[in-house]
């Protein structure tokens, strides 16, 4: 979850590391810190608490000079978020610098085996482990990338390392197990990151290491091996987007930003994979064969990504007629589930870094299934494990309540799910050149519905003392409706669930009492009528129980108007494609509810954007 980066050229190298800093700091935020070769030192400055914090520090009293840094924003797992525990971790007597993302499983044994040798700590952090133990290596070694080379073979769990020393300036050795690491290449310089953006503004090229290799930088050259020492050659690519993208361009907050970018994400993961009746897309190795061959699809995402999933289970069955499973990634492989080469897994991350994901990937892989990633992030991990990948192209999300990636990876799924019925041949070319018709309008339609929010923000006001709001929906409004209630969670802090409205009488209608505020997101009257009587007779049982009713409806709705308080309206589409226009409203909800109660949308408590960690 943390954030990472490397630099070695001719730049101020505590300005490149700040901004590699400010552009990861959503990976995390409790506590940051940057370190540079000084002569025969290490100069560190460390801070819990926001970058900010670290930031006033190094205005108050710099750092030297220097070639040579890293720098690191961290999310806390051994050790709470305190100056000493705060990265980079030092080693060596002092010459050797260290920072790490993810968990060291066997440090409290290595701890004790470096505590017994005579090595002092200073932190609860496991990474202080490695860093004494690289210590130790390198005065064996007497190089840091061998250093490295014979410390990655005793650690276990997952890492991404990033060292120096002060008797090799100019030079920074990483090293990535199960988590991420990519290279920036520049003219005189090189980079090291967990993420692009630590970097993009520096340079467009880039290339990610794969797992279990070890890139060494200097000034003039970046050189990768795998973790036996033979010579690797990654596979560069250009970064579509430029540092600008990242940047918040005027707006409060970066979530209030990328809720307006999603009409722009929908359009750009559409743009060049529409045709008049079918969808285009080129999936590799998944030919029309493969997918012809498949009969049983699961999809494997967690938190956001997992509820789109879900919308594209109702999409892919009913388009396709394949089964679809939706599985959390974190539980699929400890169940034990039945694969095999007729399986098409499925996995959705924003980040393509989600560690849950990433191994539910690899245990599909192993059992012979076959994998398609859909993700946002160019060089990602989880798309280069798997066999075809299909790119949402949302631009950088850096808030971390996910919204304007939702909507593209929404997208992403009914994409494939035509392409699967067109391959598969269970819808004809009217009924694909029908829905690709409606998705076309999908673009107008989200900034229509962005446009007329007025009632969501006097909304958000009157509602800023609840503490408790539940949510219903049904067919695709119910993933609608866990989405609505886990943003609310995330950056408002108040209680928040969503329920599939069959299930309110099944138990959650205890929870109904006068004033109880529930949003209902109800299916088109025009598309399905059945669906529709079922969720107003929903409405009608919390009503009567007292509770406050707001509505997300489609235009022209009026069956719904006598039983509601409120009612936000959405434009008329397709019912697959409801889901995109409907939990617009809901983001905008508690993006303004968060903002009414003064807290920090961008950076909720304990959470981080991309979690690296299992």
């Amino acid at each position: 979850m943390c954030g990472i980066v490397g630099y070695t050229g001719e730049r101020g190298t505590v300005d490149v590391l700040l901004e590699g800093l400010s552009r990861l700091e959503y990976r995390g935020y409790d506590s940051a810190g940057v370190s540079v070769i000084d002569g025969e030192h290490i100069a560190l400055r460390k801070k819990g608490g926001k970058l900010a914090v670290l930031r006033a520090s190094l205005e108050d009293a710099p750092l030297p000079a220097s070639a040579t840094g890293i720098g690191h924003t961290r999310w806390a797992t051994h050790g709470g978020p305190t100056d000493e525990n705060a990265h980079p971790h030092i080693g060596d007597d002092g010459r050797l610098s260290l920072i790490h993302n993810g968990i060291i499983e066997n440090f409290a044994e290595l701890r004790a085996e470096l505590e017994a040798a005579g090595e002092a700590f200073a932190s609860e952090t496991d990474t202080e482990a490695a860093a004494k133990l690289l210590g130790r290596a390198y005065r064996e070694t007497g190089d840091l990338t061998a250093a490295m080379r014979q410390v990655v073979k005793r650690l276990h769990g997952q890492f991404t390392l990033l060292a120096m020393h002060a008797e090799q300036p100019g030079v920074v050795v990483g090293a990535s197990h199960n988590s991420p690491l990519l290279v920036g290449y520049g003219e005189g310089e090189h980079f090291l990151g967990s993420d692009v953006s630590a970097f993009v503004k520096f340079t467009p090229s880039a290339a990610a290491l794969d797992n279990d290799q070890i890139v060494t930088i200097t000034r003039d050259s970046a050189s990768v091996t795998d973790f036996d020492g033979n010579a690797v050659e990654p596979k560069r690519f250009e970064v579509s987007w430029d540092a600008s993208a990242a940047e918040k361009g005027g707006w409060n907050s970066f979530m209030a930003k990328e809720i307006s970018e999603g009409p722009e994400a929908v359009e750009n993961t559409m743009r060049g994979r529409l045709a008049d009746s079918r969808v285009e897309l080129d999936l590799g190795a998944l030919d029309d064969e493969v997918l012809r061959s498949i009969d049983r699809i699961v999809i494997v995402a967690c938190g956001t990504a997992n509820y789109s999933g879900l919308v594209g289970k109702y999409a892919i069955e009913t388009w396709a007629r394949v089964p679809v499973e939706v599985d959390l990634a974190h539980e699929f492989r400890y169940r034990d589930p039945v694969l095999d080469e007729r399986t098409l897994v499925i996995s959705i991350s924003q980040s393509g870094e989600t560690m849950d994901t990433k191994m539910a990937v690899q245990h599909a892989k192993a059992q012979g299934a076959r994998t398609l990633s859909i993700c946002n992030t160019q060089g990602a991990t989880i798309p280069r494990e798997s066999e075809a990948v299909l790119y949402t192209h949302a631009g950088p999300e850096v808030a971390v309540a996910s919204t304007k990636a939702f909507l593209a990876q929404v997208i992403g799924q009914l994409l494939f799910g035509l392409h699967l019925a067109r391959v598969r041949g269970t819808m004809a070319d009217e009924a694909i050149a029908e829905v690709i018709a409606e998705m076309r309008e999908l673009p107008a339609e989200l900034r229509q519905v962005l446009a007329e929010q007025e009632a969501v923000h006097e909304l958000a006001h009157w509602m800023a003392d609840s503490r408790s709001v539940l949510f219903l929906g049904r067919h695709v409004g119910y993933p609608v409706a866990l989405e609505g209630a886990l943003k609310l969670k995330e950056i408002s802090y108040i209680h928040a669930e969503g329920f599939a409205g069959g299930e309110l009488k099944h138990g959650p209608i205890a929870l109904i009492e006068p004033g109880q505020v529930v949003f209902v997101v109800v299916p088109s009257p025009r598309n399905e009528p059945l669906l529709h009587s079922k969720i107003v007779s929903n409405i009608q049982e919390i009503r009567a129980r007292g509770a406050r009713v707001i509505v997300v409806a489609e235009a022209g709705d009026a069956a719904v108007l006598p039983y509601a308080d409120v009612v936000l309206r959405v434009p008329l589409t397709l019912p697959m494609l409801e889901p995109v226009l409907q939990v617009v409203p809901l983001h905008i909800f508690a993006l303004e509810l968060a903002t009414a109660k003064g807290l920090d949308v961008d950076q909720p408590r304990n959470l981080a954007k991309s979690v690296t960690v299992e």
